[in-house]
């Protein structure tokens, strides 16, 4: 028997959590449709998984240049260019949730017509989170299907 490799554990939570991130972050995209529904939990909860998720994805950095980047960049040039683009869209994805989750806030406290303002903008800004993050997810399971630890 194998004993367990900590690295290999991450890398499925990581993958596991990116995907749950993509749901998430569905989800104050639809309650925010609705300028009077208050969305405070879920707002919180999808910035903090993706958040998360984008953590766990940086400590998993080294080990995957130090162990796999050369090898699949020498074997297959694509997929080393694909794990390249993920990074990039997983960054803008938290980023992009972070500015949802700020314009969230700010419109709690708001006159009337910046609150609809911010709210539309946070509402759009999951959406297309939700999107990047979708993306971020399949293109890491199509390089994990490749190469793993």
């Amino acid at each position: 028997m194998t004993p367990l490799d900590p690295t290999r554990l991450a890398e499925h939570l990581h993958g596991h959590l990116g995907w749950l991130s993509g749901a998430a972050l569905l989800h104050p995209a639809i309650l925010l449709r609705n300028k009077k529904r208050r969305a405070h939990l879920s707002v919180a909860l999808s910035t903090a998984l993706v958040t998360l998720t984008g953590v766990v994805g940086a400590t998993l950095y080294g080990p995957y240049r130090d162990r796999l980047k050369q090898g699949i960049f020498l074997e297959a040039p694509q997929i080393g260019l694909l794990f390249e683009r993920k990074e990039h869209l997983a960054f803008g994805a938290i980023l992009i949730a972070w500015s949802a989750a700020l314009a969230y806030v700010v419109a709690q406290s708001a006159r009337d017509s910046l609150r609809d303002t911010l709210r539309t903008y946070a509402f759009r800004a999951y959406v297309v989170a939700t999107a990047l993050t979708v993306i971020t997810a399949g293109l890491g399971t199509v390089v994990a299907w490749y190469k793993t630890f």
